[in-house]
């Protein structure tokens, strides 16, 4: 048994979402969004380049000694999966392993609101999921994926890197290819999936401009396209694909915007009120004509107006989401404010002071 195996295995008994590995320090696990460290000597350079090199192809290899950051698929010798980065730092390597659950969740089970699975009954068009990296939208995907799995007679392909949830083709035919295992580019795996009559494809990141460019052709030519973007609210999603491509093609761009995009789901992982996981929340907007005029006439700055009076839609912000969480008494308030973008209106909630400016509780 390699063994890193015996980190891996005592984070997930810990449940940790992440193993971080480093010279010079301990192992350490993310518990509930916090790094803390396990009971263990400081990694050395050799051991630790010991402990990953029993896990490593000789195609990583390869790449390693090129300098190259590895991102890369590992399954434990107990059949357990994990999301792996291996790159190197000032004092030596390093390698975060992110825990794959054994079976795909539910979206119910996600506590996601029911608009997210109304909104998979569209046949084409543009869904994206987005948050900053490690907020559970491989996660969200996955559930989505899972339901269209069950529901649908579709051909599913998703492009990932790496694989995470692995699925077994149900009612569809779900097929997954890896980033630099099967294709070169996303850009590229875009390509060669509308030549294999899809109905669905799933674009794991939306990182350059010939992504999203071939991500917005398969969304514009009959196909149901899902994509990431590390964004943090659905207006910055809006603006970041505008932005992302040249000026000559923005008002194309914005065209396809109001007429192909259904929907921007912008989510964050909230702790629980007993500290112990975390709790989904999103922000979503469900595109309308008053949100494709704002888009075409360049009043970007307006979404989150359209967000709030959008409930019946099922829209919401973040801010909203968050106050229904707490409300509900799912969530944290002290994480709940940490997370809010009007912070003085969730002062009131917050449990310890120290983090709340003095202007903000003054008066």
């Amino acid at each position: 048994m390699p063994r890193i195996d015996a980190f891996l295995k005592l984070g997930r008994a810990q449940g940790a979402s992440d193993i971080h590995l480093a010279v010079g320090v301990p192992p350490m696990l993310r518990l509930s969004g916090d790094l803390l460290p396990v009971r263990f000597r400081d990694l050395g350079p050799a051991e630790l380049e010991g402990y990953i090199a029993e896990i490593l192809t000789p195609n990583l290899v390869t790449q390693f000694r090129q300098g190259l950051d590895l991102d890369f698929s590992y399954v434990a010798e107990d059949g357990t999966r994990y999301r792996a980065n291996v790159f190197r730092k000032d004092t030596g390597v390093g390698a975060v392993f992110r825990a794959i659950p054994d079976t795909t969740p539910l979206l119910a089970d996600l506590g996601l609101p029911p608009v997210v699975t109304s909104l998979l009954d569209n046949h084409q068009g543009m869904i994206l999921v987005t948050g900053a990296t490690g907020t559970g939208k491989s996660t969200t995907l996955a559930a989505m994926i899972d339901h269209l799995n069950r529901t649908r007679r579709v051909n599913i392909i998703s492009l990932e890197d790496p694989i995470e949830f692995v699925h077994r083709s149900q009612q569809s035919q779900v097929v997954q290819r890896e980033l630099h295992t099967h294709v070169p580019t996303f850009a590229d795996g875009v390509r060669a999936a509308m030549r294999e009559d899809p109905d669905v494809i799933l674009v794991g990141e939306m990182r350059d401009a010939d992504t999203i460019r071939m991500a917005m052709t398969a969304a514009e030519t009959g196909h149901l396209v899902f994509g990431t973007l590390h964004t943090t609210s659905a207006t910055k999603t809006v603006d970041r694909i505008l932005d992302a491509l040249p000026i000559e093609e923005r008002e194309q761009t914005k065209a396809f915007l109001g007429q192909s995009l259904i929907a921007v789901i912008t989510q964050v992982l909230v702790k629980r009120p007993d500290g112990k996981g975390r709790r989904a929340i999103v922000e979503t907007l469900v595109m309308t004509r008053a949100i494709a005029k704002l888009i075409q006439t360049d009043q970007t700055f307006q979404l989150p107006a359209q967000l709030q009076t959008g409930r019946d839609l099922g829209m919401q912000t973040l801010d909203q989401a968050l106050n229904a969480a707490l409300q509900a008494k799912e969530i944290d308030p002290d994480d709940a404010y940490h997370y809010a973008t009007d912070k003085k209106s969730f002062a009131r909630f917050v449990t310890d002071p120290s983090l709340v400016p003095k202007f903000e509780t003054a008066g």
